[in-house]
């Protein structure tokens, strides 16, 4: 039964397809040459040729929306996929028929025609498209065009997959149950779906619960049962999709790419590509610039300040490590005395710590020291939300203690960040910090730099844990 509906509604569609683009092509002809938006020099060819041209035009877009799989479950796509899918096939389409027009030459046929054309019915596809997609999703949620599937794998990996698929009914998959080889699960309940079977029972199951998906949830280590599951399904015509087991790896943010047909999975990527890292670097500067011009005065007192205090330079710059473990020299306010590490060596700041001076604990205190950092954002070394950069020194130590140390390294280094804004600054738990750093980056959005921002601002610039 669900075959045939599926026929019904791909041949409904290819209908509703060849329609939109015989109808885009007579609005095409009607734009060019009626509408008098554009001038037509030759006059006003005979409607007739186009006619002629149009069964050709929709043998050729049959082709390309089946290359471009326009008749293809899409379940799980997003619309912007599909949109990109018809933009794909409108370029196939165009190039088709201007070879057409070149091997047949009865008639000169209108160039900017053919772009009016692909304009229009790139615009009117992705309409039909996102209609029909729409009444798709609504018929789903009522119980129609419905996909049964049996999730072989009731651990972590499979329960979120049918709480999924579950919270998201508009997809049309409905979990049927669970197979899983562990005799504890057998005909337990997770989210609300049953374990029906083991994976040795999977040709059974599949008739008895009329299943035409399978998604194969296996952890990375039951490497054996997957190669059995495998097996079996071979000799199954249902639709087999495998779900990685993300979570055994030490992953931060992953993406799945495919190189010349194989598909790569990226563990350890930064949220930052794209647009996203472009907006990012914009306010960025904007920020900082704003900032040093807003704050010039300060700067001023505190140059002076540390100037008076003691003999030495003004700023303070020192090695720091920041995105993908390149170093940088980060700008501060001097607050120690000149040479204050020559003979102790790299070591922590303390509360009542000898090298500062006594305007450098008050700048310390307060946080003016790191004001010189918006010239390390507005060039590029940190930005001004982010993980704060700790001594290249240090961080030898650090990654030996703290599992995933080094993956906060996936983002610039900022003067403010998650972790600080809670309370994890100075001489507080590592493991916190990096456990506050880890979640911004896995979590990292426009909203969340701005709310650091804002608590930054909000609770003030003076901190226990600063000295």
């Amino acid at each position: 039964m669900l075959k045939r509906h599926s026929q019904l509604i791909e041949a409904f569609m290819f209908l509703a397809d060849m329609a939109v683009t015989a109808g885009a092509w007579a609005l095409a002809f009607w734009v060019r040459f009626d509408s008098g938006i554009f001038a037509a020099p030759k006059g006003r060819p005979d409607f007739i040729h186009y006619v002629m041209f149009l069964p050709a035009v929709l043998v050729i877009a049959a082709i390309s929306y089946r290359a471009f799989r326009f008749y293809t479950a899409r379940r799980s796509d997003s619309l912007l996929t599909e949109w990109f899918d018809i933009a794909q096939a409108q370029v196939m389409l165009f190039l088709f028929m201007a070879g057409a027009v070149f091997v047949y030459k009865t008639y000169q046929y209108s160039t900017a025609m053919f772009g009016i054309f692909i304009a229009v019915n790139f615009v009117a596809l992705c309409f039909e498209r996102s209609a029909v997609r729409v009444v798709l999703r609504w018929a789903r949620r009522h119980g129609w065009n419905l996909r049964r599937a049996l999730i072989v794998g009731a651990g972590r990996t499979g329960q979120e997959l049918a709480l999924s698929l579950r919270r998201h009914r508009w997809m049309g998959i409905l979990p049927a149950g669970y197979v899983d080889g562990r005799e504890d699960r057998l005909g337990k309940k997770f989210h609300r779906v049953l374990v029906v079977g083991k994976p040795e029972d999977l040709p059974a199951l599949i008739k008895e619960h009329s299943a035409d998906q399978i998604y194969v949830a296996l952890p990375a280590r039951e490497h054996q049962v997957f190669e059995k599951v495998m097996d079996l399904l071979s000799e199954e015509t249902v639709d087999v999709r495998v779900i990685p087991d993300i979570g055994s790896f030490d992953a931060l943010n992953h993406s799945i790419s495919v190189i010349d047909g194989l598909p790569v999975i990226l563990l350890r990527e930064s949220p930052l590509y794209g647009w996203n890292l472009l907006l990012k670097r914009f306010l960025d500067v904007a920020f900082s610039g704003l900032a040093l011009l807003l704050i010039s005065p300060v700067l001023i007192f505190v140059a002076v300040g540390v100037k008076l205090s003691s003999p030495g330079p003004i700023f303070y710059g020192q090695e720091r490590m920041g995105l993908d473990g390149r170093t940088f020299r980060m700008w501060k306010f001097r607050s120690m005395r000149v040479d204050a590490e020559a003979q102790t060596g790299a070591k922590w700041a303390t509360a009542d710590d000898p090298r500062k001076t006594k305007f450098g604990a008050f700048i310390r205190k307060t946080s003016l020291d790191e004001l010189p950092q918006f010239w390390n954002v507005l060039v590029g070394d940190m930005s001004v939300v982010g993980p704060r950069p700790e001594r290249p020194v240090f961080i030898q130590d650090f990654k030996k203690q703290i599992p995933r140390y080094m993956l906060r390294h996936k983002m610039k280094a900022g003067i403010t960040g998650w972790a600080q804004v809670n309370g994890w600054r100075g001489n507080t738990s590592l493991k916190k910090r990096i456990q506050y750093d880890l979640y911004y980056i896995e979590n990292w959005s426009l909203l969340l730099d701005a709310r650091i921002i804002l608590l930054t601002v909000v609770r003030g610039f003076v901190n226990p844990n600063a000295y």
